[in-house]
């Protein structure tokens, strides 16, 4: 049986671990919230004080985290405590699913590689839906050893695995998605609005461009007017889903990357100033749909 310790059990973490152990894996979880450990162990997971408690004797270390300096700290330690890579085996796989910066997920798969343990950067994209429906996609970045030896875990919480190259791949992959994803959301929602100025059906427009040349994913899964579909963000005052602070982050991210390679991304950039100003309106806690308000509102003035 294969024994797992997952640390960082946010809205993403939370429902990835509950799906290994309706598996049948032995999942050890830490967090630094409570309530979150707590959620976990009535679900019949094992609970650990520290990090490194938690990872010492697990087959595979699942991380998932807010950024990359947590990452960073958890696998390499800090002057406040001793890191994963200090305590686990080279038996032990690691594999880090945060969005961070591709530079920290190199950074601590060299130095593992010292050691002699596989490390592996993995994030996702699916959301919190897919975390709880195990249907999440994972861009993996890292040896061929690494990749196929966590295939047991993965395809348990996702359906969509991926294999992007060399550790820090999966990162720049994840970015680049998730910068189209911001432009294919600020399109689609002055699109919309522009319909419904003109006096058209927001949800008989939509039905037309998602099976029209401006058909995407949007429009099909994700659709930021309200009441137009349901069990999304939208029909629900933009509350759950992916924040628009986290979008924000992704988006720096892809700058930073862009950035370094000299690589030229206007689009991705004026989403991001779309996004940073929608955050300090105070929006930043509702999901990254809500960018649709910015046009609506504007219009209502």
């Amino acid at each position: 049986m294969t024994t797992v310790a997952f640390i960082g059990l946010g809205n993403m973490g939370g429902p990835m671990a509950a799906n290994l152990i309706k598996a049948g894996m032995t999942v050890t979880v830490f967090d630094l919230n409570p309530a979150a450990v707590q959620t976990l162990t009535a679900q019949g997971a094992l609970s650990a004080k520290t990090a490194c408690g938690a990872a010492a004797s697990a087959d595979v270390v699942i991380s998932m985290l807010p950024a990359g300096k947590h990452v960073q700290s958890l696998y390499l330690g800090s002057e406040q405590g001793t890191g994963l890579l200090d305590v686990v085996s080279q038996n032990t796989l690691l594999i880090d699913c945060s969005t961070i910066d591709a530079a920290t997920a190199q950074l601590v798969g060299q130095q593992a590689a010292v050691k002699g343990i596989s490390f592996m950067d993995a994030p996702v994209s699916g959301g919190t839906a897919g975390a709880a429906a195990g249907t999440l996609t994972f861009i993996c970045g890292g040896s061929q050893d690494a990749y196929s030896q966590a295939q047991t875990v993965l395809k348990v919480m996702g359906a969509n695995i991926f294999h992007a190259g060399d550790v820090g791949a999966g990162q720049i992959a994840k970015i680049c998605n998730n910068m189209l994803l911001s432009v294919l959301m600020v399109g689609t929602s002055e699109s919309l609005q522009l319909g419904i100025d003109n006096g058209l059906d927001p949800k008989v427009l939509s039905d037309i461009m998602k099976v029209s040349s401006g058909g995407n994913w949007t429009l099909e899964k994700y659709n930021p007017c309200p009441d137009v579909m349901e069990n999304v963000p939208s029909s629900n005052q933009y509350q759950g889903g992916f924040m628009v602070d986290l979008m924000v982050k992704d988006l720096g991210l892809s700058q930073q990357t862009a950035m370094a390679s000299n690589s030229s991304t206007p689009m991705g950039a004026l989403a991001r100033s779309l996004y940073v100003n929608h955050a300090r309106q105070g929006h930043g806690k509702l999901d990254f749909s809500s960018i649709f308000e910015q046009f609506a509102n504007q219009n209502k003035k």
